[in-house]
């Protein structure tokens, strides 16, 4: 097994880090699960668009960090969060500072994919546009390492509209026009709590929100949408199986 990084030379925690990833690749093999089928995500204290200098060495520390950690585990896709500006520097700028992060990122990592995530734009997140998502993927050295992970949740509350066919057959399209579905990587899938374009992020369970069922239906019988992991990330766990359930009889 490859050296980990510097952060982490403890030698207690490389030898239990070696056994929860043995662990963890035996608990694969088990459950039938590839690599390409998993979407870990990083800490949401990571910034790498973080306006200040020493604040944004950390996140992307800690951001290589994550995506050794995918590596060691046998994964192909790491999902984050942009960053904020925090209003110290102006949008471009920092969407800048994450193209550059991803791409230190992805010099010292051989073997993983990193995977945006659109989001609400609550506070001073960035990438809630697809303008935004485009601005970083232009930026990174090799597009074939990364890519998007749409959520549905954020997609609505940021402005983009899914409670119709019609709805989503326009938003979709944008999506593709701008940023492009090759870059599609995986889909979190969302209702919505909060009202259309309030720019907050407030997941709600499949049907109970203000997108409502359709958005989901059109997904899972789209072809465009095939083959890449869709994380459910609804908020009653009593519910997932119906949910899961569901979405499955609409992809037969």
């Amino acid at each position: 097994m490859d050296e980990l990084p510097v952060l982490n030379q403890n030698k207690k925690w490389k030898l239990s880090y070696a056994a929860v990833s043995s662990q963890f690749k035996a608990a694969c093999i088990r459950y039938n699960f590839c690599a390409e089928q998993i979407l870990p995500h990083d800490s949401y204290l990571i910034n790498l668009g973080h306006p200040e200098k020493e604040a944004l060495q950390k996140s992307r520390d800690a951001f290589t960090d994550e995506m050794f950690r995918c590596q060691q585990l046998g994964l192909t896709l790491l999902n984050f969060h942009p960053g904020s500006h925090l209003h110290k520097i102006n949008e471009h700028d920092s969407l800048l500072r994450v193209a550059e992060s991803i791409n230190i990122g992805l010099s010292q990592i051989s073997s993983v994919k990193a995977v945006i995530e659109n989001t609400a734009g609550q506070g001073t997140n960035l990438g809630y546009s697809f303008e935004q998502l485009a601005t970083i993927i232009e930026h990174v050295d090799n597009k074939k390492r990364v890519g998007i992970c749409l959520d549905t949740c954020h997609a609505f509350a940021s402005g983009y509209d899914l409670r119709t066919i019609t709805d989503c057959e326009n938003t979709f399209n944008t999506f593709a026009g701008i940023v492009g579905f090759e870059y599609l990587s995986a889909m979190h899938i969302n209702d919505c709590k909060i009202p259309f374009a309030s720019r907050v992020d407030r997941h709600a369970s499949l049907g109970a929100g203000e997108i409502g069922w359709t958005c989901f239906q059109y997904i899972m019988q789209d072809p465009r949408f095939d083959n890449i992991p869709l994380i459910l990330e609804t908020t009653d766990p009593n519910i997932w199986a119906e949910e899961i359930k569901q979405l499955k009889e609409w992809a037969q």
